[in-house]
């Protein structure tokens, strides 16, 4: 079931008045069935596949908190890890290991007589799969007791708010909540409400809108310009944002309403002035995810310098990997750890040219310098991940890269005649106009939250003065969403 689609908008105050309303010793019952028929709306039989995997992690758990031999404890861990990460490995990357091994066989005259399998990745597979591990693992770490309550439990991996795209929680976070009594809260409420308002709007206004732009370039970058190609993968970067954000918005603010806090997922990534930075403000649950249960366990940065450049590295490529099985994933989680190694590297040197260059006295212009070039780094990545075939993807920055064509036809079309052509594919409803106004919106709200939150300030201002932004806003989301219910980026994942 879509965020985006009518079902939603009749589940979600369906299922959250049932829950205020019924006893708080059945609430469990509720969200557990409302997240069964959630997942189900989509491929019902792959429910089974959660069914099992959240019996083995149930007892393996209480098996791990009984067991004191370390051995065999270990053996309950690879247990767990063995049944999570061999159903990803069948579904996510089976065909894919199958076709690198036979690459290597017709490289030396032979062929590979195991079959390509026709699967159907399972919706949100990746996200609940790391959700279930961390509780494994943090019940072996001993830093938390294994749940008894298997409803309780399977509601944990099942949460129907977080269920396929995340945020991806910790138990130490989500389980205790389940058993706390919630009350009716009006901000709780409201707030809620509002957050899952500005999710839609950064999904259907946004995201939706600019996804017709860069659909049409994507898919025939040789037809295309060096400023087209520039301009489509700057959309892209706005688009993915918006997309994944605006899930996790809505994900965040359905919880919220029922008095459930789930952690944050976004921090306005697009304000770093670093690549390190930026990961710290991009899908968070996904990369504390793997600081905590591979970086650090690797070693983290407490060991000899290339061994913690090799940590880095390859816990990029894995990051890259667990998003999709092709090659061009593995190619922007490998870039974005080259990016960190790099810039580990030339810290030294570039303090130095700052000190040099005096930008240390010129805070906002080294503030907008460091931005801009964080988000054009950022943005070359993301031509690995949109982008259909390695080939695909280098044609995009051949083209990207070609600066004197890409000025000699800026100089003589102008900016608006060559923006005009960008934003001719077809299907485009309202044009460039739309995705302006929607970007200016994203930017101001961006900007002041910088402040605090904007929710709050916005409380503080007389009833009528709410209300008539309220309206306004809805009557914005409502007139300009694309209305086609196109899924979310972060599905396929």
């Amino acid at each position: 079931m879509l965020f985006n689609s009518i079902q939603f908008f009749l589940f979600f105050p369906i299922v959250t008045l049932l829950y205020f309303i019924i006893p708080h010793r059945f609430r469990w019952l509720l969200l557990l069935a409302a997240s069964c028929y959630f997942y189900m709306a989509f491929i019902w039989y792959f429910i089974l596949i959660l069914v099992f995997t959240i019996v083995v992690d149930y007892y393996v758990g209480i098996g791990l908190e009984n067991e004191k031999d370390l051995t065999k404890r270990k053996r309950l861990l690879i247990l767990s890890i063995i049944a999570n990460i061999g159903i990803l490995a069948v579904f996510k990357y089976y065909n894919f290991l199958n076709q690198i091994m036979s690459d290597i066989l017709i490289a030396i005259d032979q062929k590979n007589p195991i079959p390509m399998l026709s699967l159907v990745l399972p919706i949100g597979l990746s996200f609940h799969t790391f959700q279930a591990l961390s509780y494994t693992i943090e019940v072996y770490r001993g830093n938390i007791k294994a749940e008894r309550h298997f409803g309780i439990y399977a509601l944990y991996v099942m949460f129907y708010p977080q269920l396929v795209a995340g945020p991806i929680e910790r138990p130490q976070n989500i389980l205790h909540q389940f058993y706390t009594h919630h009350y009716f809260n009006y901000n709780d409420v409201t707030s809620g409400l509002k957050l899952m308002a500005w999710g839609l709007f950064k999904k259907m206004v946004i995201a939706d809108r600019i996804s017709l732009v860069v659909d049409g370039i994507y898919t025939n970058p040789e037809a295309q310009s060096g400023f087209t190609c520039v301009v489509g993968t700057m959309l892209f970067a706005i688009q993915i944002y918006c997309d994944f954000s605006g899930y996790s918005d809505i994900a965040i603010g359905a919880a919220r309403v029922m008095g459930i806090k789930l952690m944050e997922n976004f921090k306005r990534p697009y304000h770093s002035q670093s690549v390190s930075e930026f990961w710290q403000r991009w899908h968070i649950s996904l990369s504390t995810w793997f600081r905590d249960y591979l970086y650090i366990p690797l070693g983290g940065s407490k060991v000899a310098i290339p061994h913690w450049y090799f940590n880095l590295f390859i816990t990029f490529l894995m990051s890259g990997l667990w998003h999709g099985a092709h090659w061009n994933f593995v190619i922007w989680g490998g870039l974005n750890g080259f990016y960190l190694i790099l810039g580990l590297w030339t810290a030294p040197l570039r303090n130095k040219i700052v000190e040099i260059t005096k930008l240390n006295r010129l805070k906002t212009v080294h503030t907008l310098l460091n931005v801009a070039l964080t988000f054009s780094l950022i943005c070359i990545s993301w031509v690995f991940f949109r982008a259909t075939s390695f080939d695909n993807a280098m044609t995009i920055l051949m083209k990207g890269f070609s600066w004197a064509s890409i000025l000699n036809d800026i100089g003589n079309k102008g900016i608006m005649t060559l923006i005009n052509q960008v934003f001719e594919q077809p299907n485009v409803f309202g044009g460039k106009w739309i995705t302006f106004f929607g970007l200016g919106i994203l930017l101001v709200v961006e900007y002041l939250q910088i402040y605090g939150s904007l929710t709050q300030r916005i409380a503080s201002y007389p009833l009528v003065i709410r209300w008539i932004i309220y309206y306004i806003f809805i009557i914005i989301l409502f007139l300009l969403s694309d209305h086609s219910n196109r899924q979310f980026i972060y599905f396929q994942f």
